[in-house]
Order: C-alpha cells, then sequence, then structure tokens
C-alpha cells in the first residue's frame, strides 16, 4: 500500500505534525510506502519522500504524478476553501481513496462551523471522502449532524501520544532544570492565541513565594520579538528561557523534567503535549476548552488569578510518579 498523507512536517513540531509523523514510520514499520506532501510556509530541500510545493498548482501536480492507494489529508485550524478545495481534488483523482483527518478540536464551537449545515459547500465536500479520522466526539458528533457524513464513515481516534522521553537535554536545557523549581514549562506556538506575557506575568508574582522558579517556553511563532523585549524588561529575565523550536524528542524529556506543564490558550484544540504531560505524569495546568482529558487541572479563563491559583495549588500537592519509560502504545495508529 502507497499513502500519501498531505499536512504540517516538522520542524517545527506540534500535535498535528507528530500525529503524521507516527503514521507515517507506523506505515514504514509494516512495510507500506508513505510520502508527505508538505503544505505550511515552512520549507525545506525535499528528501525521503517529503515534497515541499510552492503553489497550489504544483501540489495538484505532485498528487496526479505520485501513485498512491490512499491521500490523506491534515486539517488542524479551520476548514478554509484552499484547504476544502484540497479535499475535493483528493476525491476527484482516479484510483485513489480520500481520508481526512480533522484536528481542529476547538473548530466546532467558531461561528464558522455553525454556521455549516448539510447543503453547505463544505458539508457536500466532506461528504464525498471516503473516511474521516475525528480527533474527539465534538468533531465526530459535527461530521455526522451537522454535515450529514454517514456515520460508518466518520472514525473518532484520538491522537498518538508518545510517551517515551529518552533523549538528553542539550546543555541549556539541562543548566535550567538544574537551576529551577519548580521548573514551569510551555510547550506550543508563539502567538498570541497562547497568552504567553500572561505566563510571564504570573512568573513574577510566584517568585514571591517560589524564589528558584523558572519559565521555559518551546516553540517559534510571530511573537519571538516582542516576547525578547518583556523579557528583557523585566527583573526576573534570568528566569526566563525562549528555547525554540526543539526536537521532539528532546521536547518529551523537557515535559518529563519540568514541575508543571502551562497550556494558557485563548482558542485551543485537543493539545497532544498535554496528553503528552499527562501519560509523562507531570502535572497540566490548561484554559478549560471543552475537550481536555482527565487529570487536567482547569482554569476557566487565561486570566492572572485564576492561573496563580492554580499553580499555588499544584504546587502544594506531593509530586506525582514519574513514568521513566513505557512500552510504545501503538492503539491509536492501529486504528488509523
Amino acid at each position: 500500500m502507497r499513502v500519501i498523507q498531505l499536512g504540517p512536517f516538522p520542524p517545527p513540531h506540534g500535535g498535528v505534525q507528530t500525529n503524521l509523523v507516527a503514521i507515517r514510520d507506523y506505515l514504514r514499520e509494516k512495510g507500506h510506502q508513505a510520502a508527505v506532501v508538505h503544505l505550511t510556509r515552512h520549507r525545506r530541500p525535499e528528501a525521503d519522500e517529503v515534497y515541499y510545493p510552492q503553489t497550489a498548482w504544483e501540489t495538484a501536480r505532485i498528487l496526479l504524478r505520485e501513485p498512491a492507494d490512499i491521500l490523506h489529508p491534515h486539517i488542524g485550524g479551520s476548514l478554509t476553501s484552499r484547504l476544502l478545495g484540497l479535499c475535493l481534488y483528493c476525491t476527484l483523482l482516479p484510483g485513489r481513496k480520500s481520508v481526512l483527518s480533522f484536528h481542529s478540536g476547538g473548530f466546532c464551537s467558531s461561528p464558522e462551523a455553525q454556521a455549516v449545515n448539510r447543503n453547505s459547500s463544505a458539508a457536500r465536500i466532506l461528504r464525498r471522502l471516503d473516511a474521516i479520522i475525528a480527533i474527539n466526539r465534538q468533531i465526530a458528533d459535527f461530521m455526522v449532524e451537522r454535515c450529514a457524513v454517514p456515520p460508518e464513515r466518520v472514525h473518532l481516534i484520538s491522537p498518538h501520544v508518545t510517551v517515551q522521553a529518552g533523549a538528553e537535554l542539550p546543555d541549556r536545557l539541562e543548566a535550567f532544570f538544574a537551576a529551577h523549581d519548580p521548573a514551569l514549562l510551555s510547550v506550543g506556538l508563539l502567538e498570541p492565541e497562547y497568552e504567553l506575557p500572561l505566563q510571564i506575568e504570573a512568573l513574577g508574582t510566584l517568585l514571591e513565594s517560589h524564589p528558584n522558579a523558572g519559565l521555559m517556553m518551546i516553540g517559534s511563532g510571530s511573537l519571538e520579538p516582542d516576547l525578547r523585549a518583556r523579557i528583557a524588561a523585566v527583573p526576573y529575565s534570568d528566569r526566563l528561557v525562549l528555547a525554540g523550536d526543539v526536537p521532539h524528542p528532546v521536547t518529551l524529556r523537557a515535559i518529563r523534567e519540568c514541575s508543571i506543564l502551562l497550556r494558557t490558550t485563548r482558542y485551543d484544540g485537543d493539545a497532544l503535549s498535554v496528553r503528552e504531560a499527562l501519560d509523562l505524569g507531570t502535572p497540566v495546568i490548561a484554559t478549560d476548552n471543552g475537550m481536555r482529558p482527565p487529570g487536567c487541572r482547569l482554569i476557566p479563563n487565561p486570566s492572572l488569578e485564576p492561573l496563580l491559583i492554580a499553580l499555588r495549588t499544584a504546587l502544594a500537592e506531593p509530586p506525582r510518579q514519574r513514568i521513566a519509560a513505557a512500552d510504545r502504545d501503538t492503539s491509536n495508529l492501529d486504528a488509523v
């Protein structure tokens, strides 16, 4: 079998990227062929059957040229016209089946989603797909109830979580964890929806009761210059680290080593880093988006006082038992 996945290929690493790579590796381990057509602005030289088209027309030519049994697009944001057009094109190519993984957990409550009905163009395109993988119940219900996708074509499969965290930390990251207790960690894009200035402010207040605390932010994004300026302006700048993009195995090790993982978001789906932290035994404080997995300490909105209360409560609890190693769980990949 030959599968071509369409979506973001790392770097940078995120939930969709991690799931895409896990599926690709799993297919190859089982003796299948697995190529990727990368769809975001981050470009690298083509290698190992990962293609980086510059335009929609180039994407179309690759899919027409490359043999495949299954075309598997991944969507992690809104159902834009461009992405719906891609799904439609996948269904029109002869001799190929089409499978969509829809990762955007927060989309279902958005005004855009509420405007979708069975007669909309989005619903008609989604019904053409041979299968849809929904990463949570809200997405599955949206596909069946609002888009009228036949229930037998909708498969509820949680994102794959890799809990093996045996990678060594680079010296800079290792020094951070050695020097700070509690060591707070944020993993995500440096974008407005992640409320990273709030985390910086919360650290300043937390230092009054925990003078050795520190905060590391893993990821990249448009806010990096602004965040660096904010960090330079506070008197506790030596307690803050912008780590940039970090290889996924190292990120997992950092999640295991930190005291608490923070996920303060205005808008969020089923964040893979949250599931990874819980599987590694790391406490998680996250904004309540209605779909967090059990075990998270939830705050109602990304604001200072609820975050500080959650931090102080979590730090007063006995440490959780951490998972040093775990057998690889492939049940999600088996289901895909």
